[in-house]
């Protein structure tokens, strides 16, 4: 496959991918050696009909965290600032609830998600510029799950003080640097940061479906907290830029144009593994930002999820390909597989992590007992019990700030998948979830619950 039959590829099928999976519209783009192509089909907005263009902006979620830790690394690269800096060096007020902990949190820390305290905090501080300053300001409770440098655990949170970082040293908005130091210099015409950008264009709207009846219908709001900005919560674009993103990360930091927007050694630095991934994760480690998902395969990337929009994002570096896939709400998973798994293989030769599945028989040695409990971060409780006739439940039980935006209690029917992991028996949204369970304590139970992040036992309760 080349792009161009990539693209005829597009044309012919995705239509019909979408109403398999139930995603309104989607944008899938190709870099391969230079060459782009995109294509779009579907509705953007279910209440107004509005078509998907090659121009339409989708919402790229945590795909931002790449973006953002570029700001940092062009900070890097001109010297002012290192990566084992202590942040605290940079932004004396930073706080956490353990001061030890935050006296020794590197910018390095933040970037491979192992400064260990409370990642999942969104906390709305308004749409004013000074909205990542004051979350930062008011992050002095969080708790410290385990010490610095210890392991990995996604951490949302780490990627605000990122942002404050950028905007102390740059005396501007992260949303000003992103615009000024990446989008303008690689030429990237449709991308926003907030609303009051992504309005000027033709831009998705996410869409849910929180009823028994799975009926699809646009999301309660657009975006989420300006102060989550850093993070992931509205920055927009159409795919092909995107793709522009990835082709200066392919061309060692350089743009289309010869302007370099990162060193050389800053691309190959942030490819590089810091961290492990837990079991219970589809990738293999963390580079600074970037997901490295397949180290034998060279496959890294990272995923985004908003509002009722899911954006997937892989690289084949050594290869020089890129896929994106942008969607605005149904089996994005289901679809991620069928569109991405095939560009991936037919362009690169390499094959993205097959969706995890019950196993026929119980693992040995599987002991439900011992990992049965409540396990506990800020915004959600993870319950695992056990039913009187045998079967296993996560039950997923907002916390009053999630609550009071609206999230519902889930309950999720899960079996045993490794010695110390279990696995949701049915899919949701396309895909099969892995829970693992790490430590034990004096009677023998687990101490932590781990899927991406790493949530701490809460009771011994079954």
């Amino acid at each position: 496959m080349t792009p161009t039959t990539a693209h005829a590829w597009l044309q012919d099928e995705l239509p019909a991918l979408l109403e398999k999976h139930r995603v309104p519209a989607a944008a899938v783009g190709v870099l391969q050696d230079g060459e782009v192509v995109d294509h779009a089909s579907g509705i953007l907005n279910l209440d107004t009909g509005v078509e998907a263009t090659t121009d339409s902006l989708f919402q790229v979620g945590s795909i931002t965290k790449l973006w953002t830790t570029d700001l940092v690394m062009q900070l890097v690269d001109e010297g002012r600032i290192d990566l084992d800096d202590e942040i605290q060096r940079h932004l004396p007020g930073f706080r956490v609830a353990d001061e030890e902990a935050a006296r020794t949190i590197t910018v390095r820390h933040l970037l491979s998600h192992t400064a260990g305290f409370e990642g999942d905090v969104f906390t709305d501080h308004g749409p004013g510029d000074d909205a990542v300053e004051r979350f930062v300001a008011s992050m002095g409770d969080l708790s410290q799950i385990f010490a610095p440098g210890e392991r990995f655990s996604y951490c949302n949170t780490g990627f605000a003080v990122l942002g404050r970082l950028v905007e102390v040293l740059r005396e501007a908005t992260w949303d000003r640097a992103l615009q000024e130091r990446l989008a303008a210099p690689l030429g990237l015409t449709h991308v926003a940061t907030t609303a009051y950008d992504a309005i000027r264009f033709r831009a998705a709207m996410g869409h849910i479906d929180p009823a028994p009846d799975h009926v699809l219908r646009p999301g309660p709001s657009w975006g989420m907290a300006r102060a989550s900005g850093p993070v992931g919560a509205m920055l927009s674009m159409r795919v092909r830029d995107l793709l522009g993103y990835a082709a200066m990360h392919l061309a060692d930091g350089m743009a289309g144009d010869g302007t370099r927007i990162l060193s050389a050694d800053a691309c190959a630095e942030v490819l590089t593994r810091q961290v492990d991934h837990p079991a219970s994760t589809r990738s293999d480690a963390r580079g600074l930002g970037w997901s490295l998902d397949d180290l034998a395969q060279g496959i890294v990337g990272h995923d985004g999820q908003t509002i009722g929009q899911s954006a997937f994002f892989r690289v084949v570096p050594e290869q020089g390909v890129a896929v994106a896939l942008l969607t605005n709400g149904g089996d994005t998973h289901g679809l991620y597989h069928d569109v991405v798994g095939r560009l991936l293989d037919e362009l690169a030769g390499v094959r993205i992590a097959a969706d995890p599945t019950s196993p026929d028989q119980p693992p040995h040695g599987f002991d439900a007992g011992r990992l049965l409990g409540t396990y506990r971060a800020r915004i959600v409780d993870w319950n695992l019990r056990q039913a009187p006739d045998g079967r296993l439940w996560v039950e997923e039980l907002p916390g009053p700030e999630a609550a009071a935006a609206g999230d519902k209690p889930h309950s999720y029917e899960v079996v045993p998948y490794a010695v110390d992991q279990v696995v949701t028996r049915h899919a949701l949204h396309g895909a099969h979830h892995v829970f693992g369970f790490t430590g034990r304590d004096d009677s023998g139970r687990a101490t932590h619950l781990t899927t991406s992040r790493v949530i701490p036992r809460a009771s011994l309760d079954s």
